[in-house]
């Protein structure tokens, strides 16, 4: 028999509705800091692109084959994510899980390649300190792969207080904003393979 775990939860009243509303409008307000913040990089890394004081350029060091394996693995991520979220709106707690879980070794996977990829130039003497143009490489991608850990920290505090609480409205309000938060880093992420790696080869 699946489980369906459909928490009996009472209307909201007027000052659950209005914590619900002021912590929408604060991720809202974080996720465009977050927006500014990487526009930042983005703006630094096109105007370092080209300073690479004789060292390599992007297709020089660049392996599409690799990159483009972890733009797939991140972008099932993406597809995981939303069954997560599928699943708990039908209060199916086991499958929510499942699917996070699946979600957070994706992400696992693509940190590693990243890492790997890191650990590789640099071993090259590739480093970020060779040239301007791998201190903007490094500090671009390397945000990126910090946000993609912390979410995954945060699906495992999720997976947690689902095992613990079930499907209660904070949990619920949670995932909701952490598929917002993995969507928004999957769409950073295309932006990067594109313009970082597409265009660093090309």
């Amino acid at each position: 028999m699946k489980e369906l775990e459909h928490n009996t939860m009472t209307p909201l009243s007027r000052d659950e509705s209005h914590a619900d509303t002021t912590t929408l409008f604060g991720f809202w307000l974080y996720l465009m800091t977050d927006f500014i913040l990487f526009a930042s990089l983005f703006a630094v890394f096109a105007v370092l692109r080209g300073n690479t004081f004789g060292g390599p350029s992007g297709g020089d060091i660049f392996s599409l084959p690799l990159v483009l394996a972890g733009t797939l693995i991140l972008l099932a991520s993406s597809f995981t994510c939303g069954l997560a979220l599928l699943s708990a709106r039908l209060y199916r707690r086991a499958e929510t899980s499942m699917w996070l879980v699946a979600t957070a070794a994706l992400g696992v996977w693509f940190v590693v390649m990243e890492f790997s990829e890191f650990t590789q130039l640099i071993a090259e003497g590739f480093g970020w300190e060779r040239s301007a143009f791998l201190s903007a490489f490094f500090t671009l991608v390397g945000t990126h792969g910090l946000h993609v850990t912390i979410g995954i920290i945060w699906i495992l505090a999720i997976v947690a207080a689902l095992y613990f609480q079930g499907f209660s409205r904070a949990n619920l309000r949670k995932l909701f904003l952490f598929t917002i938060f993995w969507h928004f880093l999957d769409i950073i992420w295309i932006f990067i393979f594109t313009f970082v790696y597409l265009f660093g080869i090309l």
